[in-house]
């Protein structure tokens, strides 16, 4: 939006912005509430991760969901500076008017406790990733009768299932198009930045049970405009990669 134009016009445009970004703000608290009742099903005893995924795969296919949505839109918010350069201007312009003892309209939706709350959200690079790296951790402290090998596992093993149907032929020739490819990346990296942030020594160890330099290689096989914002996730949303137990070969193929 061009601020400069004209205040009234410029707040006009803004406004209807806002009340968007109120919208997935509100969603992604939706989302955190809804991830962990996956978690929960999905660990819970008696049966082991990879029974869960086979018995549940309803439950599965809706957590996947969830993974595709969080980075197709941290991606676009990652490639659009408009989205904070708006909002900030939207705080300024409320700001000004409580110190004149004004009140807009647009306030009765989106006022200044909502606004900081907000504001914290949206400065995050990937917003809704972190909100599920907050969920997920969150579960593991809280449900301390869990074993959590059982919240890794079922991570590691849905990174598994995608890497291997991605780098199978006899798998991917059944993909019909190329979103079925951008899907399954998008909920592999998801898993994989979900397991780093939750396990003691991350995904990027020795130890760790997903093979990320393999994941990493399906990766850089794609077109790069397509998965330039997945190695990017990878790169600056981990918590592990730049650890000592992380090997040269790997950070070698992100960089």
């Amino acid at each position: 939006v061009q601020y400069s134009i004209c205040p009234y016009l410029a707040w006009n445009a803004v406004c209807p912005l806002v009340a968007k970004l109120k919208r997935f703000y509100e969603f992604s608290l939706r989302l955190e509430n809804a991830l962990r009742s996956l978690l929960e099903a999905l660990t819970s005893p008696p049966y082991a991760p990879m029974q869960h995924l086979e018995r549940e795969q309803a439950l599965a296919k809706q957590f996947a969901e969830i993974l595709h949505f969080t980075l197709s839109f941290d991606e676009l918010k990652m490639t659009n500076p408009a989205i904070q350069n708006d909002f900030s201007y939207y705080r300024r312009t409320i700001s000004r008017n409580r110190l004149n003892n004004q009140q807009l309209e647009a306030e009765n939706e989106v006022n200044n406790e909502m606004a900081n709350r907000m504001s914290l959200f949206y400065a995050e690079a990937t917003p809704m990733l972190k909100t599920l790296s907050n969920a997920t951790t969150k579960f593991v402290s809280e449900n301390k009768t869990l074993p959590i090998e059982d919240t890794t596992d079922c991570l590691s093993t849905m990174a598994c299932v995608c890497r291997v149907m991605l780098e199978t032929p006899e798998y991917r020739c059944r993909f019909t198009n190329t979103d079925t490819m951008l899907f399954c990346m998008r909920v592999m990296v998801g898993v994989i930045i979900l397991y780093d942030h939750v396990h003691p020594v991350g995904a990027f160890a020795k130890t760790s049970k997903i093979d990320m330099k393999g994941c990493i290689k399906v990766l850089k096989e794609q077109p790069s405009n397509s998965v330039e914002g997945l190695l990017n996730a990878l790169r600056y949303t981990t918590r592990h990669l730049n650890d000592d137990s992380t090997s040269k070969q790997i950070r070698a193929l992100l960089q």
